[in-house]
């Protein structure tokens, strides 16, 4: 089977993986696309994206366009010649002016079994919901917003206390195992595309700041999904007596513990806060704005909390 001539798009750590599997499988790769060094940090300094990093290890010629879907990088892009285009967390909306360029089309790497979770933010919703499954799809990009046709699908189960950042890591390596698959199917002609089930479709939309912030009266099931499922940005967070006060890790605590929402409360050298129909939730790793982060027990032992005090915007 000859090398497939390859335009890859992408940007972030999830997406590397699949570059690096693109060429291990023999495949050409004419050009890498990725997004345009951005200031970060302190000091505002230039950073390469990931997968930018990634091509020029691998030796590969990176391109940089602002805005694709400008005349100069559709121009660009129609001279490569490529056979296919792969993208994977590109950040950028794919015009029909590209879309139309190679003869097998473009094919997406897509962090869900679709049509579930379509958009920027499949992994964190997915876990933030309370699934229990997700997994990668393969697609081919239309017009529509993770609408195209499905080609291959792979699916695995999510660990009861696996959090966003490890399990993007082990769906990066699953969609680049499954985006070599695809590549083959195609060449070989042996993948019958499958229209998405429209009326099953869900919607996974970028986080916000304010997608962190805790509600108490919600239960401890409930937030200890959120904030496994939005790190590292923007977490889980409220408020401690008048500071920002960040939860890293916790889960629901188990026993009888009778706190009303935002109480906070230790108990045997447990850190506990009250929750949404009468459960708890136990805060293993929090962080007061400004403060090192703690262990839950190293907070208490720095804290004398008063014996009705409460998380969030409480007066009394």
């Amino acid at each position: 089977m000859p090398a497939l001539r390859v335009v890859y798009m992408g940007t972030p750590r999830f997406a590397v993986p699949t570059l690096d599997a693109i060429v291990a499988a023999g495949h050409e790769v004419l050009a890498v696309l990725t997004q345009p060094d951005r200031p970060k940090g302190r000091g505002q300094a230039l950073q390469a994206p990931p997968v930018k990093e990634c091509a020029l290890r691998l030796g590969l010629r990176v391109e940089q366009p602002e805005r694709v879907r400008r005349p100069e990088a559709v121009e660009m892009l129609r001279g490569l010649n490529a056979d296919i285009m792969v993208v994977v967390g590109y950040g950028q909306i794919i015009p029909q002016s590209i879309l139309d360029l190679p003869a097998l089309g473009i094919v997406n790497v897509h962090a869900s079994l679709l049509p579930k979770y379509r958009g920027a933010g499949p992994i964190q919703w997915a876990i933030a919901n309370g699934e229990t499954v997700t997994g990668v799809t393969t697609m081919r990009i239309d017009a529509g917003l993770d609408t195209g046709d499905m080609l291959l699908r792979r699916e695995t189960p999510i660990g009861p206390e696996e959090d966003a950042m490890q399990l993007g890591e082990r769906l990066s390596l699953m969609g680049a195992e499954l985006l070599v698959e695809t590549l083959t199917g195609l060449q070989q002609g042996s993948i019958t595309p499958i229209p998405q089930d429209n009326t099953q479709a869900t919607y996974a939309p970028l986080l916000k700041k304010e997608d962190g912030r805790i509600d108490w009266s919600q239960t401890a099931t409930v937030l200890h999904n959120r904030a496994r499922g939005f790190l590292p940005w923007p977490g889980c967070y409220t408020r401690f007596r008048g500071q920002g006060f960040h939860i890293w890790r916790c889960r629901p605590a188990i026993g009888n513990t009778p706190l009303a929402p935002g109480q906070i409360r230790g108990e045997n050298g447990r850190l506990l806060a009250g929750c949404g129909e009468g459960t708890a939730l136990e805060l293993l790793e929090v962080q007061v704005e400004g403060r090192k982060r703690l262990e839950g027990a190293s907070f208490l032992n720095g804290q004398r909390l008063l014996e009705y005090e409460f998380l969030g915007e409480h007066t009394n």
